[in-house]
């Protein structure tokens, strides 16, 4: 059953992460992700399908009910964008992205030099 998710969206800080899914077998109980008591045995698939991502912004779902949920994310400098999936929580208000998530919109190499990007995120379906 699909979750409807209404649109709730905010503009936060997003550092990274490195959960390195690929090398971990995308193993969330491998990567001690807060989800992982919920998803770890959701399908390879499932867990595959986006890029992780932990979840602290402002606005949203916080804790279980966030878990799995998809935002997409997008650099407001570039423009950038991709769909991230909510593994994780964290404490800096924002989104800490995991490496290869981060990379993605990352397009003007601003957010490693900075440390952070400045993103819009969306709750969507997925």
């Amino acid at each position: 059953m699909m979750m409807v998710v209404h649109a709730q969206n905010a503009v936060v800080s997003a550092t990274y992460n490195y959960y390195y899914p690929e090398k971990n077998n995308w193993d969330l109980s491998a990567v001690s992700a807060y989800c992982a008591t919920w998803d770890a045995d959701k399908p390879l698939e499932w867990r595959m399908r986006y890029g992780w991502t932990a979840f602290c912004g402002p606005v949203g779902p916080t804790g279980q009910a966030s878990c799995g949920l998809c935002l997409k994310v997008t650099n407001t400098a570039t423009g950038a964008s991709t769909i991230a999936r909510i593994v994780d929580q964290c404490s800096n208000g924002g989104l800490d992205l995991d490496q290869g998530v981060f990379a993605k919109i990352d397009t003007d190499l601003s957010g490693y030099f900075n440390g952070h990007l400045t993103v819009q995120y969306q709750f969507i379906n997925c």
